[in-house]
């Protein structure tokens, strides 16, 4: 799975460090004295190293939880996210993070205790009003959980506060554990859906649709709360009957009065990041489509933006109700 294991020397005697050096002890194993001396040396090939990467277990040293970008998730009070790992294991095409980081290896906080501090210090703090986390803004939130068991301390969390709520954003099929214990009502599992041509073309290494489909099923029954999240809406030839399809696929299988909610959310990236990711893949199709570059950010046309969210509610709102809907609007 990893190409070689850094570990800083500092968190060598931590449990999650001994756990996953001695589950993977047969992978070079290499100590180092800060994560940046691997994860940030310049001249690396990001495309290269994405086929075999390395695994870098580091400690966080502050900003674990920070506040997330405007009009990004639900709900009428603040919101958060918090990102224990840099870097995703999938490797979609449209993602910003291929443009973000210099480097296509994992990078593993392992101190989940001060993201837990910081996550109830700011619960603390808000006592009085709706306070929402999100985890799976810089990776999935599920991705290394067979080893991580990231679940298994962080929804504990939100057991006892009330006016406190967690998303774990993903497209993983790692519920194993999720599926151990008592389902959370305010820890929502969003998994994240493009049409299955799309999900061919430009996700690669995520699981099958169909697996993922039944991951949410099974989530369902046994009493998980589970929203599904349509971002970014992804614009190509055929657009409308793919979504349909996809609706469909859903919709006729899952249980649409135990969902938590539904939103949609448009392609946004910045513009360097943009550039980078062209720099990349320079034959990649999906970089060929109607695209505008705006004073920050890169996206679609504003009237194939316009045209995408119209239609796609018009057909969401004929399988759900209204009031679980959600637009993302994050600039």
């Amino acid at each position: 799975m990893f190409s070689a294991i850094y570990f800083e020397q500092d968190v060598s005697d931590f449990a999650l460090t001994q756990k996953t050096l001695h589950r993977f002890k047969d992978v070079p194993q290499i100590p180092i004295d800060r994560y940046g001396e691997v994860f940030n040396r310049k001249s690396q090939n990001f495309r290269l190293q994405k086929n075999k990467p390395a695994l870098i277990l580091a400690r966080k040293h502050d900003h674990w939880v920070l506040p997330a970008p405007p009009g990004y998730g639900f709900g009428d009070g603040e919101s958060y996210y918090f990102s224990h790992m840099l870097n995703c294991i999938y490797d979609c095409r449209y993602c910003f993070l291929q443009g973000m980081y210099r480097s296509s290896h994992y990078v593993l906080f392992v101190n989940f205790e001060d993201f837990a501090q910081d996550i109830q210090l700011k619960i603390h703090h808000k006592q009085s009003r709706n306070i929402y986390f999100y985890s799976g803004y810089d990776c999935d939130s599920l991705a290394l959980e067979p080893f991580s068991r990231f679940t298994e301390y962080f929804v504990p969390l939100f057991g006892a506060h009330e006016n406190a709520w967690l998303e774990l954003r993903t497209k993983s099929t790692q519920i194993r554990h999720l599926l151990e214990m008592q389902p959370n009502p305010n820890c929502v599992i969003a998994y994240s859906f493009t049409p299955e041509a799309v999900s061919n073309a430009l996700e690669h290494k995520v699981p099958a649709l169909e697996k993922r489909i039944e991951a949410v099923k099974k989530l369902q029954n046994s009493g998980w709360p589970v929203a599904l999240r349509f971002e970014p809406l992804i614009f190509h030839q055929g657009y409308k009957d793919n979504y349909v399809q996809l609706f469909e696929q859903l919709f006729s299988q899952l249980d649409v009065n135990k969902l938590h909610s539904v939103s949609i959310g448009l392609f946004r990236i910045p513009n360097d990041y943009f550039a980078n990711i062209v720099k990349l893949y320079p034959d990649e199709k999906f970089f060929a489509s109607d695209f505008k570059k705006g004073q920050r950010l890169t996206s679609y046309e504003i009237d194939i933006e316009a045209e995408m969210v119209e239609f796609c509610q018009q057909q969401l709102f004929q399988r759900i109700p209204k009031d679980i809907y959600y637009r993302c609007v994050e600039s």
